[in-house]
């Protein structure tokens, strides 16, 4: 008895594995006949391939400029020439020959460009298809250099750090609002990461748009911020409802991603000449994002957490807008912005949930608690503050 059944286990198994592999098999067999036999060859008139190419990446210094193009037609396709401004320039490619469907490779020309000038670029490939690039503003390409890296620090500090420290810095003064005040100020954070959810979707769905259609642009961005979220939701209520101290992370946290995509954003524009980001410009960004410390402190206000935390969360939520400005003018795509701004709207999503049932919690009421005066009115504030804010950076 106890020999049958193993044996009968092993028989289930080896059926099992049997009906596995019949389908592989007969699929591996069918496409083995459509690539030798080419059944569809009766299909072809003649025309030439669908061909498709992204400029992903320019790049100017003292040699000429450089296009980091991306491939993506049916077959591989053959740059034959390259124009600029109406002539026809010689260049070299990296690596040489035909382009396969989404590989990548650089065109380098000798071309003088003229600081501050347009340029308008054409690539020809070798069945007569064109594709168009312009520069709005001709600036050279950041370096990787000491001097540039502590530049792009200093603006990322101003934009990110430093504001999440001054909102921060209001704890003290927080700590003696009462159960309605308390209530305002979890609703602030709320309306704040609304507005941030909303940007953060608009922009990743904007560069999605800029991206090689073998990315699927809309669809890696909605796949994206929804792994996100769901991801962190389960992380989050691995040890139950986050609370306190764990709740501040988590808003620190969706910041932060969300300000590591604003940084690639502003690292990318300054890289191709279109954000002569003044005084005026950074400070605005400053003033946008001091509401963001406040929402960070919200959940703490009946704790007493050391300095090092505040020096943590404060790290957690700006630090990325450091980083973001170095990558995204060194070395950023489309694609790769748009995700870390599809990961960051996931995760303040994920953060909008933790803080609104804890302000139901807090409350002692339901979904009523949203319908108050208090929180009504605190999310009207924080989005109409990072409206308004928002609307000095807009460029």
């Amino acid at each position: 008895m106890n020999e049958t059944l193993p044996r009968a286990a092993i028989r289930a198994a080896k059926t099992n594995l049997v009906w596995l592999a019949l389908p592989l098999i007969a699929l591996a067999i069918a496409v083995a006949w459509i690539l030798s036999a080419d059944p569809l060859s009766g299909f072809r008139n003649g025309a030439p391939p669908v061909e498709n190419l992204t400029f992903e990446r320019t790049v100017l210094d003292d040699s000429g400029l450089r296009l980091f193009v991306r491939a993506g037609g049916s077959e591989p396709m053959t740059v034959a020439q390259v124009q600029v401004d109406d002539a026809y320039w010689q260049f070299t490619q990296d690596p040489p020959g035909p382009i396969a469907r989404g590989k990548a490779a650089w065109l380098s020309l000798p071309f003088p460009w003229m600081l501050g000038e347009a340029h308008a670029l054409k690539v020809v490939t070798n069945t007569g298809a064109t594709f168009a690039h312009d520069i709005a503003v001709a600036v050279p390409t950041p370096q990787a250099t000491a001097g540039q890296l502590r530049l792009q620090a200093l603006v990322g500090i101003i934009v990110g750090i430093v504001p999440v420290a001054v909102g921060l810095m209001f704890y003290p003064l927080l700590r003696g609002v009462g159960q309605a005040g308390m209530a305002f100020l979890l609703s602030l954070t709320i309306g704040l990461l609304a507005f941030l959810l909303i940007d953060a979707s608009a922009e990743a769905l904007e560069l999605a748009s800029q991206a090689a259609a073998i990315f699927q642009g809309p669809v890696m961005v909605v796949l994206a911020g929804l792994g996100s979220f769901l991801l962190l939701m389960a992380i989050g209520r691995r040890g139950g409802v986050p609370t306190g101290l764990a709740l501040s992370t988590y808003i620190a946290l969706g910041i932060g991603l969300h300000n590591l995509g604003e940084g690639l954003a502003i690292g990318a524009a300054f890289a191709a000449g279109s954000a002569g980001l003044g005084t005026f410009l950074v400070l605005g960004f400053a003033l946008h994002n001091v509401t963001e410390g406040i929402g960070i402190a919200a959940p703490i206000l009946k704790q007493r957490p050391s300095l090092w935390v505040f020096v943590g969360l404060t790290l957690l939520a700006g630090g990325p807008a450091v980083i973001g400005m170095w990558l995204g003018s060194l070395a950023t795509s489309a694609q790769w912005s748009a995700l870390a701004l599809a990961i960051g709207a996931g995760a303040i999503l994920q953060v909008i949930v933790e803080v609104s049932a804890y302000l139901m919690r807090q409350s002692g009421k339901r979904i009523e608690v949203l319908l108050t005066p208090p929180v009504m009115s605190g999310l009207v504030a924080g989005v109409a503050f990072m409206y308004v804010t928002a609307a000095v950076v807009k460029i």
